[in-house]
């Protein structure tokens, strides 16, 4: 019998990309998701996860950033995979060399444009309208110590038209992100094992 992989999603917001995760993975033989990691305690990831009985585990900054706990934690759940959804903090030195290529992110435009510090949801969408792009979708990129660098394992990308506003981007964007992130995680998974 196959391993099933265990799975960590990090999340800091509506939780619409973990939603369509812990959907995909609900009966997969090849991961599911064992643990939420949420550092806002309003986030709506939070409501879904309970939903699909998946523990949620709050974290803050310096937590986070100066203590290597959170390994352990992750451990407790047998994390071997983590994938952020809409996770906004920089994964520290510790984490990415405890999980080396097995931290993917999402990112909702074709890198290396439109990436780094400060670039995330309606930012991203808001330069991609202003530099008049004919086209923008999401990247999936290994996670490295710099915001959006990773090795980039997928992209896909949807026609813009001159009348798009940046909603109208990011609504297009995030249907494309829906459709291939857990596909392409579950890829990963089976190129890994």
């Amino acid at each position: 019998m196959k391993k099933i992989v265990n799975i960590a999603i990090f999340a800091s917001g509506s939780g619409s990309n973990a939603r369509k995760i812990m959907e995909h993975f609900q009966s997969s033989e090849v991961g599911r998701v064992v643990v939420v990691v949420c550092n806002k305690m309003n986030a709506g990831v939070i409501g879904i996860a309970h939903e699909f009985g998946v523990p949620v585990v709050f974290i803050d900054r310096k937590y986070f950033y100066e203590s290597e706990d959170l390994l352990n934690v992750l451990g407790r759940y047998g994390t071997e995979f983590i994938a952020l959804a809409g996770f906004l903090w920089l994964v520290p030195g510790y984490l990415v060399k405890a999980y080396p290529d097995k931290i993917v992110n999402i990112h909702p435009a074709l890198l290396p444009k439109y990436g780094g510090h400060g670039m995330y949801g309606h930012h991203v969408h808001e330069a991609v309208k202003a530099a008049g792009e004919q086209e923008s979708g999401p990247t999936i990129h290994y996670v490295n110590e710099h915001y959006d660098e990773g090795d980039i394992i997928f992209q896909t990308s949807c026609q813009l038209s001159p009348e798009d506003t940046p909603e109208d981007i990011a609504i297009k964007v995030l249907e494309l992100e829906h459709k291939y992130y857990p596909r392409i995680i579950e890829q990963v998974l089976l190129s890994q094992k």
